[in-house]
């Protein structure tokens, strides 16, 4: 449905149009998109199999790596299906409710991640400057606790997202959205009545989750410096400072790509559309390709048991 001065209300079918200006590209576009996609489901089943199967790694550290490698999974698998049908069998119309169910559940995994991300950071905090309290502070149950706060946080601060969409806008400028999947503001600029309550609690919930654990991962990686280099020894500062270097590379590829995504889309108004939502594609497959990459490069145990697998 083209956009005119006559309203829709409440349609039942939206349409996304994958990425504005590249139409014409986008089949091929899906290739590399769909490779990363292939490479983070194989990359994070192995990490998961390699966890779960060696008793060794049964540990706070690798538990979260665990946890991020699901969420890594589930988030990919919740956007590429829908992405790949628009890029190559252009089948771009998806249920309104199929578009909300998708952008609850892709907001709510992006914010599990940054809550993932911010307990592995403590772990190596209590790991490195109170290594002989580690065992006691960070047992299974309270590793099991911080799993389930950081998924109902996630949960119920992003549903209030989709309640206002659905209770609150009724009706629509238009059903065409700008974008290869459902995203909370590519939704609410389509809707004809006064949004900002909508914007206001969508840039709440960025700030609140951004904010807080962003302040609490750098002053957790502060302490681990200072410790780290109050040690006596340079093999072993090095040693301790290699256990965060894989953490250190995950939290900053993350949080770049997440600001860079947010403030082209709110506040670039001269960023052409294609470049913003090629950028918002990257920030959700790039951390799942990237991180067991990451993870298997640098984690010696890992590493390890990747070569042990391979040459069984």
């Amino acid at each position: 449905m083209s956009t005119s001065n006559v309203t829709v209300f409440m349609p039942s079918v939206l349409t996304l149009i994958g990425i504005p200006g590249l139409e014409s590209m986008q089949c091929w576009i899906g290739i590399p998109f769909c490779a990363m996609y292939l490479t983070a489901m194989f990359g994070n089943s192995v990490l998961l199999i390699i966890i779960k199967s060696e008793r060794s790694l049964h540990e706070p550290m690798y538990i979260f790596l665990g946890m991020l490698g699901v969420t890594d999974i589930a988030l990919g698998t919740t956007i590429m299906p829908k992405m790949l049908g628009i890029f190559w069998f252009h089948v771009p119309e998806i249920y309104f409710e199929s578009c909300l169910l998708q952008m609850w559940l892709i907001h709510t995994f992006q914010c599990i991640e940054s809550g993932i991300l911010l307990a592995m950071a403590l772990d190596r905090y209590v790991a490195i400057c109170y290594p002989l309290r580690h065992g006691a502070i960070f047992t299974h149950q309270l590793v099991s606790q911080i799993g389930a706060m950081v998924t109902l946080r996630a949960a119920i601060l992003v549903a209030p997202c989709l309640v206002l969409i659905k209770c609150r806008l009724q009706f629509y400028h238009t059903t065409i959205i700008s974008h290869c999947y459902c995203e909370h503001m590519a939704i609410v600029k389509l809707a004809a009545e006064n949004v900002r309550i909508n914007k206001i609690y969508g840039l709440f919930v960025a700030f609140t989750v951004a904010i807080f654990d962003i302040t609490f991962i750098t002053l957790s990686y502060m302490q681990i410096f200072i410790t780290v280099f109050r040690l006596p020894q340079k093999e072993a500062r090095w040693k301790a400072f290699n256990t965060c270097i894989a953490h250190i590379c995950v939290f900053l590829q993350f949080y770049f790509l997440a600001f860079f995504s947010f403030f082209t889309h709110r506040f670039g108004a001269r960023v052409p559309p294609y470049i913003h939502i090629l950028f918002s594609s990257l920030y959700l497959l790039v951390p799942p390709f990237l991180n067991p990459l990451v993870y298997g490069a640098k984690t010696k145990q890992i590493r390890i048991h990747v070569v042990k697998m391979l040459c069984s």
